[in-house]
């Protein structure tokens, strides 16, 4: 039987088991994800998909979000409703609703 080999660095324990070590990975990528409309203002991401049907989705596809398009959330409206956000250099007023359907993954992990 093979004993897996655990690495202490500052109190967090890394498993040496390249199959452990890519579905961790795979896991830290998961939590990374996020809808554009919980984006922090000034963050870069890129879209993993955009999700729903019909009119808004195709139209948003259309406008360029689409997968692996850079996107950053630049400002909201002053009651949260639209948020501007920076898709492919051009700047696109989105609500809210519209933003939730839209999956991001930061490009900071």
């Amino acid at each position: 039987m093979k004993q897996a080999k655990m690495v202490s660095l500052s109190n967090n324990f890394t498993d040496l088991n390249p199959s452990s070590r890519r579905a961790a990975e795979t896991a830290q990528q998961r939590r990374a994800e996020t809808t554009l409309n919980t984006l922090a203002h000034g963050t870069e991401a890129r879209v993993v998909s955009v999700d729903g049907e019909g009119a808004v989705a195709r139209r948003l596809m259309e406008m360029g979000v689409v997968p692996g398009a850079p996107v950053c959330v630049i400002k909201a409206a002053p009651l949260g409703d639209p948020i501007e956000v920076r898709v492919r250099g051009y700047h696109l007023a989105l609500r809210r609703a519209e933003a939730r359907a839209i999956l991001v993954s930061s490009d900071e992990s």
